[in-house]
């Protein structure tokens, strides 16, 4: 059987590049004794401005923050003749925040996937938390290398435990390696040696020892403090060798100079054994108790040293039953107390090193290759059983008005936040408080809830506000209530509009219909001013659903003509060639415009509506529907040509006029086709998106403002809100085959 491996490989110095190999070779070992014979490749994660001479196992390279490249090693790898992919994941190797980028592999994949997860968090961040949930989801084996690992994937990341299966980190067979046996360095002899090795970061904790030592020596002046590593490439570009540099200052200023030693190298694989097996004591001083998995202890047990660590989850786990000893986070003191109990019995160190040695050959490589060829075998002969089990349709969350009430004061809806928390300083706007008018009842009228037509009732307050007396309407309002910017924009005109024609449609409330019929008739006589894209299409809606309550009043019919004929003598002057739209540009709320003439065509069923609509919808489709999922136009820059739109700062209003569009067009054509763009459209808030990521805030019940080009952009927004709920209230229905 054919497997393909992703993730790091030697040349590149990192700990998963070394583990990735080791496993390859302990796999293929079984070649020799089995009857199931491998045959593997290779797809390396290449980080930026990097070149490797990879060995020939490695047949393709991923750089990291490439997305195309993600999508053309999936093709690699189903086109290979590979029965299965095994990923080796570790946030930090793949691109975008997160390692995000590697989700476009993961999805595009059409073999079974098997993970091996080098990292799970007790309390990941956004980005963490749906990054492993999305590549658990696509898994049919997840490989951990600690129990406690299993708890935590399925308490934090909803991941089935029977998918889980813990595999030991494998260690070397230290007695094959270390022929000849290795010679002490002059410095080392007649020393009791303690080590710690790995790249170098602050999260290693290597200070805590350094200050521990004065109290070791004063004891045990025999005692040598060995340092060994490269600091970490990425550190090294950051900040340069500032860590080591810290590290050297404190053992000088403590005068440790004779009694700690920096070994600035990365080590083969033999001369880390010889290293290893010339030492007493090895310390893990890690500062961060979310460490899952610690290549170097494995090691260190291998190797047969006595290991002293702080309680990480791995060390937790692996050194129970007496196999080392604890000191807690940052305890420079505690630690030099249990280095003095050790040091002063040499029986007790004794006894721990020969059950270190015991341990680490239950986790030689070739066993630990076993194990996984065993794991690949039966997920390669029950694969159709595998993919049938994996199940990543998103689970559409009940409505909610959490986020509306948490942005909602006493004078309307607040425009922004940061993260989840109102922003006060940047106000208000109708735009906003017009959309939440709208979201607000039909909320009331699907749930037939007070609190809905209370937060109504306070939107439309700040509508009443914003209105002049011309008609007209201002939409920006300081916090200070102050009118920050009293210029004529068509849009929030024709949103005013749509709110309003919505609310003398449906409200039920005879105070609301009066106060919306009146404003109404104050602002349509100003409709003969309009003449940009979205201005008319939004009022365009309110006509309709003013002429739905009022089908006899020809007067208004004769309105939504001439708004109507503008859109398309619009369409008509702009559409060229194969450029099928309104404006030189494809800008944002797209999907809104055809919408509008689907709608024109309802209630005049003039066909010049409906081709320009349906060749209009085409097009937009043409370019907002790749790889079989919604993919917008972002505002980074706008889309002059079809073929070069920009996909970053992809928005949820956007999302939300696509949805708004099929299901308009769904009620104008009857046809299914409609329904599914519908779907997918909405599917876009879930995952459904060239991010691969949700957009839905499941703890806070909200929506993030869009996508970035390696990122969600994590605030919430009342436009984000107010849009997807409306998105919402449109395709649950559909969602629930009750359209």
């Amino acid at each position: 059987m054919k497997i393909v491996i992703v993730g790091n490989y030697p040349p590149r110095q990192c700990g998963i590049a070394t583990f990735t190999e080791n496993l390859v070779n302990a796999m293929l070992t079984g070649n020799h004794g089995e009857d199931e014979q491998f045959e593997i490749e290779v797809v390396a994660m290449n980080d930026p401005n990097k070149h490797y001479d990879y060995p020939a196992i490695v047949k393709r390279i991923i750089n990291e923050n490439d997305k195309k490249s993600y999508l053309k090693a999936a093709e690699y790898i189903n086109e290979s003749g590979a029965t299965l992919c095994l990923l080796q994941h570790e946030y930090g190797i793949f691109g975008g925040n997160s390692g995000i980028l590697l989700l476009g592999l993961v999805k595009a994949l059409k073999i079974p996937l098997v993970s091996t997860f080098h990292t799970v968090l007790e309390h990941p961040n956004f980005h963490q938390r749906e990054v492993l949930k999305s590549i658990a989801s696509h898994s049919s084996k997840i490989v951990v290398m600690c129990h406690k690992a299993i708890s935590m994937l399925e308490d934090v990341f909803d991941v089935d435990a029977k998918k889980i299966k813990v595999i030991e980190h494998g260690v070397p067979d230290f007695e094959k390696l270390l022929k000849p046996k290795p010679i002490k360095p002059e410095k080392w002899v007649n020393r009791k040696v303690i080590i710690t090795f790995g790249l170098l970061n602050r999260n290693k904790g290597i200070e805590t020892v350094l200050r521990a030592l004065p109290m070791v020596i004063e004891k045990h002046p025999e005692v040598l403090y060995v340092i060994l590593g490269k600091t970490h490439p990425h550190v090294v570009k950051l900040h340069g060798e500032e860590y080591r540099a810290h590290l050297v200052r404190i053992t000088k200023e403590l005068n440790l100079e004779n009694h700690v030693e920096f070994i600035d190298q990365y080590v083969t694989e033999k001369d880390l054994a010889s290293t290893l097996s010339l030492g007493d004591i090895y310390i893990t001083p890690y500062l961060n108790k979310e460490q899952i998995t610690s290549g170097t202890l494995a090691y260190a047990l291998g190797a047969g040293l006595v290991v002293v660590s702080t309680p990480y989850w791995h060390a937790e786990e692996v050194l129970a039953n007496e196999l080392g000893r604890f000191f807690d986070f940052h305890d420079f003191r505690e630690l030099a107390n249990e280095l003095n109990l050790l040091l002063d019995d040499e029986t007790t160190i004794n006894q721990i090193q020969k059950k270190a040695k015991e341990f680490g050959r239950k986790n030689y490589w070739p066993l630990i290759g076993q194990r996984y060829r065993q794991l690949l075998v039966n997920v390669t002969k029950n694969a159709i059983q595998y993919l049938q089990e994996i199940n990543t349709a998103p689970e559409i969350p009940a409505f909610s008005f959490k986020a509306i009430k948490r942005l909602t004061t006493q004078m309307g809806i607040l425009q922004h936040a940061r993260g989840i928390v109102p922003f006060l300083k940047e106000g208000y706007s109708l735009d906003d408080n017009a959309r939440a008018i709208i979201v607000s009842q039909m909320a009331f009228k699907r749930f037939h809830h007070e609190k809905y037509r209370d937060y109504l009732v306070k939107y439309l307050s700040f509508m009443l506000l914003m209105h002049r007396e011309d008609g007209m309407v201002n939409n920006m309002l300081s916090h200070y209530n102050q009118v920050i910017d009293a210029k004529l924009s068509e849009d929030t005109f024709g949103r005013s509009l749509w709110a309003l024609g919505y609310l003398v449609h449906t409200a039920s409330n005879d105070s609301i219909f009066r106060i919306a019929h009146d404003l109404y008739h104050a602002s349509i006589q100003n409709i003969e001013h309009l003449n940009h894209s979205r201005g008319l299409a939004n009022s365009i809606l309110g006509l309709f659903h003013y002429i739905r309550k009022f089908p006899d009043q020809i007067e208004q019919i004769d309105k939504l003509t001439l708004l109507a004929d503008k859109l398309c003598q619009r369409y008509e002057s702009h559409s060229i060639s194969r450029w099928n739209w309104f404006d030189p540009e494809i800008t944002y709320d797209n999907g809104l415009i055809p919408t509008a003439l689907y709608l024109a065509y309802q209630i005049t069923l003039d066909n010049r509506y409906l081709a320009i609509a349906n060749e209009a919808t085409t097009f937009i489709e043409d370019i907002c529907f790749d790889n079989g999922h919604l993919s917008l136009v972002g505002n980074k820059t706008w889309g002059g040509d079809k073929n070069q739109k920009s996909d970053i700062g992809q928005q949820p209003l956007d999302a939300a006029a696509m949805v708004l569009l099929y299901d308009a067009q769904y009620k104008t054509l009857q046809k299914e086709r409609s329904i599914e763009l519908l779907k997918k459209s909405f599917l876009w808030f879930f995952g459904e998106n060239d991010l691969h990521i949700p957009l839905y805030d499941a703890q806070n019940k909200g929506v993030y403002d869009g996508m970035e080009e390696f990122e969600v952009n994590l605030n919430q927004g009342a436009e984000s809100n107010i849009t997807y709920l409306m998105a919402w209230l449109i395709a649950e229905p559909y969602l629930r085959g009750q359209e």
